[in-house]
């Protein structure tokens, strides 16, 4: 929707000509702020793709990050349904509370499925820092031909234990083909978050 169209059907007479903006991580779900924006404010969020909001206290525009550098880069707008809230997709680039935790509801802005994440964040340092001692250095070391024969290897060994009834190896399978994925991902410089972009645009 056309940042125009959208202020046009905003009802900012409810609020003091303001509209509450939830502010979400676009990667995680997590809600991480509310504030509020002004048509000033939204004209500039989306401007700049910088969310910035109107303080109620100060009475004026002010943009999000701009004194700790920890903006929140604009993803999407959503108006809800009696047209006065706004919902605010963002990329966090940092704390978003003021007393430096992730979210003004001390919650932590964890990824969706974080242990995946957490391995490849492994994954990455072991191809950044090799040890004799890592498996996963070890598939670094041996290139990109090794690293994708080992995904076809244990994507074989997953078809083979579908058609057992063995809960246990299937789940052991599962588990050794989404590794060896993710260090495939790592050796082509990609992640995770790109693959579900990928799943959540097939899914509209």
């Amino acid at each position: 929707m056309e940042i125009d169209k959208l202020i046009e059907k905003i009802d900012f007479k409810k609020v003091d000509n303001l509209i509450p903006a939830i502010i979400q991580d676009k990667n995680t779900g997590v809600v991480l702020m509310l504030g509020y924006m002004n048509k000033k404010a939204l004209q500039q969020t989306w401007e700049t793709k910088k969310v910035t909001f109107y303080s109620r206290t100060k009475k004026k525009i002010w943009v999000k990050g701009e004194t700790s550098g920890n903006f929140l880069e604009l993803k999407s707008l959503k108006l809800d349904c009696d047209n006065d809230a706004l919902l605010v997709k963002v990329n966090p680039l940092g704390p978003v509370c003021h007393k430096g935790t992730d979210s003004c509801w001390e919650a932590k802005n964890q990824e969706k499925f974080s242990f995946i994440y957490d391995l490849e964040k492994i994954a990455k340092k072991r191809k950044a820092n090799p040890s004799v001692k890592s498996y996963t250095s070890l598939l670094f070391k041996k290139g990109i031909n090794k690293i994708a024969q080992k995904v076809g290897e244990e994507a074989v060994e997953l078809v083979i234990e579908a058609k057992d009834n063995n809960a246990d190896n299937f789940k052991g399978e599962m588990a050794d083909l989404v590794y060896h994925l993710t260090v495939l991902l790592v050796e082509k410089g990609m992640s995770w978050n790109e693959i579900m972009e990928v799943l959540e645009k097939r899914r509209r």
